[in-house]
């Protein structure tokens, strides 16, 4: 695998990121200032300090514009709230284009509120998350599906997020994964799914081994992923696990691809995303899935050493090759 020539090539890509868009929080609270509320007596969580970055969907286009992907836009449904504002602020600093965000009042922008402890920097303290359980409104799936058909032909690789663990209140609804079938006849559509990988047709599936082994519960062939490549009718199955690496099937047979073990990883929130972006554009410009596993866990290794949800520079990646 040539990395050098990877890193070059994608410089060409273009990409649209599809799904659920959100939001992270990263406070940091103080402990020290955890006086109780005089009214409930509670004690308070002291915030001392925001950052903003995009989240879910938001953090695959991160870590792609990271890598240097010549243009990275997101597709997805968010609110008329203030959160839709910090979040698309976050967007445009890392030079990701918002502008086919759907916007409703209907519904709230997926928001997770993560809570740093200042003196440890540990998150010791629940998430307080903005999750949307009613469906989509219709105008705003109907405006996804208006925007998907019409734009999606334009960029090179389609990366789908369906990160709602919800049974309704997703992006990724049955007709967007209509549109995402035909459009996977003609470029690269990957799709990450954490409930419902196998109601995705003809396009390359990226689940954990987690997400797989349900997955093929669900279609009644527990742990059969020959099977789930089948039903799905995928060109390619990427099944990550971990620091273990991926195995990779299509109708020719399956190839295991080795990771690259972390002994004291600092934070593997975010793994599967960098593992996602890198893999898929690089599927793009080689059309060998076995070198887009190889690539994503590279990038993965990087990004599983940073606070939060971090990502990967090319200069990093580079590095990261030479050492292995």
């Amino acid at each position: 695998m040539n990395i050098r020539k990877i890193l070059t090539d994608i410089r060409g890509v273009s990409v649209l990121v599809v799904g659920d868009i959100c939001l992270d929080r990263w406070c940091q609270y103080d402990p020290d200032l955890a006086e109780p509320s005089r009214e409930t007596g509670l004690p308070r969580i002291a915030t001392v300090h925001v950052e903003r970055t995009p989240g879910a969907g938001g953090t695959v286009a991160n870590n792609l514009a990271a890598l240097g992907v010549g243009r990275v836009t997101v597709l997805g449904a968010i609110g008329e709230d203030s959160s839709a504002h910090e979040l698309v602020d976050a967007l445009v600093k890392q030079g990701i284009a918002p502008d086919l965000l759907v916007r409703s009042s209907e519904i709230h922008t997926f928001t997770y509120n993560k809570y740093i402890n200042r003196k440890t920097g540990i998150e010791d303290v629940p998430r307080i998350d903005l999750v949307n359980t009613r469906p989509l409104p219709e105008s705003a799936e109907k405006e996804l599906v208006n925007r998907l058909g019409e734009y999606g032909p334009r960029f090179d690789v389609i990366i789908v997020a369906d990160q709602a663990e919800t049974n309704a209140g997703g992006a990724v609804t049955p007709k967007l994964r209509e549109i995402m079938q035909v459009l996977g006849r003609n470029r690269v559509v990957w799709v990450d799914s954490r409930k419902r990988i196998e109601q995705f047709r003809d396009v390359t599936l990226k689940p954990n081994e987690d997400e797989a082994n349900e997955a093929c519960e669900r279609i009644g062939a527990p742990g059969d992923y020959g099977k789930l490549l089948e039903v799905t009718q995928a060109p390619w199955l990427i099944v990550t696990h971990g620091g273990e690496g991926a195995s990779v099937l299509n109708r020719d047979g399956k190839h295991q691809v080795p990771g690259k073990r972390i002994a004291n990883p600092v934070d593997i929130c975010g793994a599967g995303d960098s593992f996602s972006a890198g893999g898929a554009v690089t599927l793009a410009v080689t059309g060998d899935a076995v070198q887009a596993a190889r690539f994503g866990n590279l990038v993965a290794s990087i990004t599983v050493m940073q606070a939060g949800t971090g990502t990967a520079s090319p200069e990093q990646v580079l590095a990261a090759a030479v050492s292995e």
